[in-house]
């Protein structure tokens, strides 16, 4: 499929000042800008920096971004599931997941997640996708909120809710391995039946067997 990309921006106040959030993002504008150094929840920022680049850079690929001036604070990552994953297994050419959301600490409780997300499906291409998400609750920073893991879950899932993803149950091992893991999904306004048929087949691989 074609994977249009319509660029958004929109600026904030916060208690820090004026921030920007937008995109997609050019992998140009991501080499360009600083990359703050606290934004570490997967690896260290500036191999994140790099693995942005790498995402923008796809033909599906799309970075959204919280900026304060020339630093980025904060960002969304959408693509097509990691290959070693069970997603990967169909490769389904409208389905593409929700990788990675990371704001730092100090933009946390301002209002940008939740912005990132808005700014993310402003594109009407994007209600020709299912858009997943896998939430693992060894990502989650419950030491930085001081939330628990299910205080953390409920977080996450009203500001998910609040662009139309909702939980799929699922028999996927790392999701059961823990109660507080969840799948969930937003599928778009023009995805078809055999798109949810696909992924039904990749959520209950039991069940097909």
């Amino acid at each position: 499929m074609e994977h249009k990309k319509t660029f958004f921006s929109t600026a904030m106040e916060t208690r820090h000042g004026t921030v920007y959030v937008e995109g997609p993002v050019h992998p140009e504008q991501l080499a360009r800008y600083a990359f703050h150094d606290e934004l570490v929840s997967f690896r260290i920022a500036a191999q994140q920096q790099q693995a942005l680049i790498k995402i923008a850079s796809l033909e599906e690929g799309r970075i959204i971004i919280v900026r304060n001036e020339e630093l980025i604070v904060g960002y969304v990552t959408y693509l097509y599931p990691d290959p070693l994953e069970r997603w990967a297994e169909d490769k389904i050419d409208n389905m593409i997941e929700l990788g990675a959301i990371e704001v730092i600490p100090a933009y946390r409780s301002t209002g940008v997640g939740k912005k990132l997300l808005e700014i993310s499906f402003a594109d009407d291409a994007m209600e020709d996708y299912l858009v997943i998400t896998t939430e693992y609750y060894w990502h989650w920073d419950l030491k930085g909120t001081g939330l628990n893991v299910w205080e953390y879950r409920k977080m996450m899932e009203r500001m998910m809710s609040s662009v139309g993803f909702e939980p799929f149950t699922t028999d996927d091992p790392e999701i059961t391995s823990h109660p507080a893991n969840c799948l969930m999904g937003r599928v778009g306004k023009r995805v078809d039946a055999e798109t949810m048929e696909r992924f039904d087949r990749l959520r209950f691989k039991r069940r097909f067997i």
